[in-house]
């Protein structure tokens, strides 16, 4: 075996060139790198997310693809809350304040920046209703939010109550939140755009822990610099470091991190 910490794309077909099996994550394999490839009978994605490879192209060559289909769901889920309880409180936006004096100075006991929002009775809606869109759904259950959900294949209905099905329109329309746990495909390719942003309350937050390429940025980056919704927050982008001139990096109320979540976070001993 052969491990490359990093592979740049001009170097793919350098290093895969000999393997019978390629292990990767974040290094795309495009049809025309995989029609380049003879040697190649498999290819496991270390990740859930599989769209850095061409599936049809490898199905024609008789490839198959794996993935990790349980890859995170618990970190995922508690980390699509820290961005919202961050869009809600701005926990960190106070700590500054306090550590710059402002408290100190302030002659009340308790004072506050910005509009702090309750989630309970709020409406969560989730385009994606897989194991991770479930975990977030239960602990959207637990704020005593009320869940919606969209998928374009509908499993059983949680546990759970009040919980409704909801076309991709009406959720959008209806939600205080917008969580995204959704494949990325050809067919879904910035299906995050203006038309659909437009149907959102202007209250709304719009979370994107999924794949960057489900978002059109600059209809996006339009809809908080107008004020068309309240907020957004996203540990993914279209291209990966973020580029200097994604529209999404001078947006207004819009939470950007370069945190991926994952089974590598340390977990707590039994």
């Amino acid at each position: 075996m052969t491990v490359f910490d990093r592979t740049p794309t001009e170097n793919i077909l350098e290093r895969a060139a000999p393997a019978d099996i390629l292990l990767t994550n974040k290094t795309p394999l495009t049809a025309e790198a995989l029609n380049q490839l003879p040697n190649l009978k498999f290819i496991a994605v270390l990740a859930t997310g599989y769209n850095i490879v061409d599936v049809q192209a490898a199905r024609r060559r008789g490839i198959p693809v794996s993935n990790v289909p349980v890859y995170g769901t618990d970190s995922v889920a508690q980390f699509v809350f820290a961005l919202l309880l961050e869009m809600c409180h701005h926990a960190g936006r106070h700590d500054a304040s306090v550590k710059r004096g402002d408290w100190t100075a302030n002659p009340d006991f308790s004072y506050w920046q910005t509009p702090l929002i309750e989630l309970a009775g709020r409406t969560m809606g989730l385009v994606g209703f897989g194991r991770i869109g479930r975990r977030v759904g239960t602990l959207a259950h637990a704020f005593g939010m009320k869940v919606l959900a969209y998928d374009a294949v509908r499993g059983p209905d949680p546990e759970f109550t009040p919980f409704r099905w909801a076309t991709l329109a009406d959720l959008f329309s209806e939600a205080d939140v917008v969580s995204l746990h959704c494949p990325q495909t050809t067919e879904n390719q910035r299906f995050v755009n203006r038309s659909l942003i437009e149907r959102m309350p202007r209250q709304a937050f719009l979370i994107n822990t999924a794949r960057g390429g489900l978002v059109d940025e600059a209809d996006l980056a339009a809809a908080l610099n107008t004020g068309r919704i309240a907020g957004a927050a996203l540990d993914v982008v279209s291209l990966e470091p973020i580029r200097s001139d994604n529209p999404l990096l001078r947006a207004k109320n819009c939470l950007l991190t370069p945190i991926k979540p994952g089974p590598r976070w340390p977990r707590a001993s039994a």
